[in-house]
């Protein structure tokens, strides 16, 4: 079966930098959108970052320009690179993976998401 497993969450000060990596097991990587999906306490669960099969990658407007989406395919891992890092970037992030051939980076959306990982928690403190 599918399983995602991340890691490289921890505590950091705001301005730092971290990376999360989300290794796949259980398909064939690199065919379908994969992404990072974050979700703060209180708050519902919100787009991050997507990477699609054909490599185009797209993010949300709150990210843009901090954090980078990348993947291994040899290595079936997913890696979102967090910089310039905000208190507001305070979260539990997951990684998620798509069997949906019609998820594109100018399109995704939650329900296009069939597998989760358990997670991975970031805290940026000022």
């Amino acid at each position: 079966q599918v399983q995602l497993m991340e890691s490289g969450g921890g505590s950091v000060q705001a301005g730092g930098s971290l990376r999360l990596s989300c290794v796949a097991s259980g398909y064939t990587y690199g065919s379908y959108c994969m992404a990072w999906f974050r979700q703060a306490p209180g708050k519902e669960r919100e787009k991050v970052a997507v990477i699609d099969g054909d490599g185009d990658s797209g993010y949300a407007d709150s990210v843009q320009g901090r954090l980078t989406i990348s993947q291994d395919n040899e290595k079936n891992t997913l890696y979102l690179l967090m910089t310039s890092l905000k208190t507001e970037d305070t979260a539990m992030y997951y990684c998620t993976s798509s069997e949906r051939y019609d998820c594109s980076a100018s399109t995704w959306k939650r329900s296009d998401f069939s597998y989760w990982g358990q997670g991975t928690q970031v805290t940026v403190s000022s």
